[in-house]
């Protein structure tokens, strides 16, 4: 079972050092000692935690729908030409890029500082490893 130290398991949480030695202070996360005497988290309790802990944002973006990746962010940046535009959002930590026709830009009202709903459908997902 993969053991994160409190720096890795704060990277991949996004939150702080801090954070993380508060939970475990307040008992929502077990840390225990590598053979070096470093704290340690369990690699799945992190993983469970981490679930718990993911919410999605309230906002007034959107509206029902099945699909499941959805970001609610800020547009960031918006490039156009004639018939295509690339949108930027920053949906919390990620940054999610978008390729739609300039018509749909106009048509959104999408420019810097726009909070709009990334929705992504993806066939294909790459899943890598950390090398250990």
């Amino acid at each position: 079972m993969a053991k994160l130290r409190i720096k890795e398991a704060a990277d991949l949480l996004g939150v702080s050092d801090d954070t993380v030695r508060r939970w475990i202070d307040t008992g929502a996360l077990t840390a225990t000692k590598d053979a070096a005497g470093r704290l340690v988290l369990d690699g799945r309790e992190l993983a469970e935690h981490a679930v718990d802990q993911a919410r999605t944002p309230h906002t007034q973006v959107g509206s029902a729908s099945s699909a499941r990746n959805r970001f609610p962010g800020l547009v960031t940046r918006v490039v156009t030409d004639t018939v295509m535009a690339q949108v930027e959002m920053q949906c919390g930590p990620f940054t999610v890029v978008s390729l739609m026709s300039s018509e749909s830009v106009r048509e959104l009202g999408l420019e810097p500082g726009s909070v709009a709903l990334a929705s992504v459908k993806a066939t294909t997902v790459v899943v890598e490893r950390a090398a250990e």
